[in-house]
């Protein structure tokens, strides 16, 4: 095993199936991460999403997925040709990965690709316990999606991150106001026909327990993107938070614990949630 692997290895908890697949994910991000950095990606885009809130700000649930958007709007960008960068990573640190575009059904702003790989073959190249192995199909997959906006409202604010492991290098990142706009803007607009992505509803109770004051400006943008919101309306937080209460009023509060349950250690965290939980919850949007 790479020794720099060993070493990102030793702050995680690895007594289960699920921690040991979590573990390999997030090593991952972190190296697909690093090879975006040696390819000059963030001169162009910045990062997102819930993985940015739970490397860079300590959110406490782990995220799959990795998401960027462009920081100016750009309808002629590849997504393709940053990602041999990540798969010339991988290998390099002995993970055995293949990179898939994803190939467009309808006309889409997003572009996106997969990250998979063999769960066996990688658990063995981080020297995982053999009976937490033997549990495996041979045929089971790591999965971790990457998805880039490109065509960005404006009105976003950047930072520049640091992470030191597996070598210091520096990510260009939504910043918290902003990322909490996002989330806004994906508890409104997020469309599920029979599920309720309960992460965002997570990480709403974490961001207003952080006192993350909302960038109003990018949230509206969105909105007005999406056609959610008139251009020359005014967003006010009394308007926002009479469109959450009503869109609280639709969710399955059961469905949307049962998503996040797999991605926290503390199933107590979802105890209270309901309809008149999140309504006080976002009384106190700042």
């Amino acid at each position: 095993m790479n020794i720099v692997i060993e070493q990102m290895l030793k702050k995680y908890l690895l007594n289960t199936e699920e921690e040991y697949e979590n573990a390999i994910k997030e090593i991952v991000q972190h190296l697909c991460l690093l090879s975006l950095w040696r390819s000059k990606f963030y001169e162009y885009a910045a990062f997102y999403g819930g993985s940015s809130l739970h490397i860079f700000y300590g959110l406490n649930r782990f995220s799959e997925d990795l998401d960027f958007s462009l920081i100016k709007p750009n309808p002629t960008f590849k997504l393709d040709q940053y990602l041999q960068f990540i798969k010339i990573e991988l290998k390099a640190f002995g993970f055995d990965f293949n990179i898939e575009q994803k190939r467009k059904r309808y006309i889409s702003t997003i572009e996106s690709a997969f990250i998979k790989g063999n769960t066996i073959k990688n658990l063995i190249t981080i020297n995982a316990d053999r009976n937490i192995v033997k549990h495996y199909h041979k045929n089971k997959k790591i999965k971790i999606k990457i998805e880039i906006d490109t065509q960005p409202p404006s009105g976003a604010v950047f930072d520049m991150k640091t992470l030191l492991f597996p070598i210091p290098f520096q990510v260009r990142i939504f910043s918290l106001p902003d990322l909490f706009a996002g989330k806004l803007h994906a508890i409104i607009c997020r469309q599920w026909k029979n599920r309720v992505k309960g992460r965002d509803y997570y990480d709403l109770i974490w961001f207003v327990s952080q006192n993350v004051p909302c960038r109003f400006e990018y949230l509206k943008n969105k909105l007005v993107q999406t056609n959610k919101w008139d251009k020359k309306e005014k967003l006010t937080k009394k308007c926002l938070i009479e469109i959450l209460k009503e869109q609280f009023k639709s969710v399955d509060f059961q469905k949307a614990k049962n998503d996040v349950r797999p991605f926290i250690k503390d199933q107590q965290e979802l105890s209270l949630w309901s309809c008149d939980f999140f309504s006080k919850i976002v009384e106190n949007i700042i």
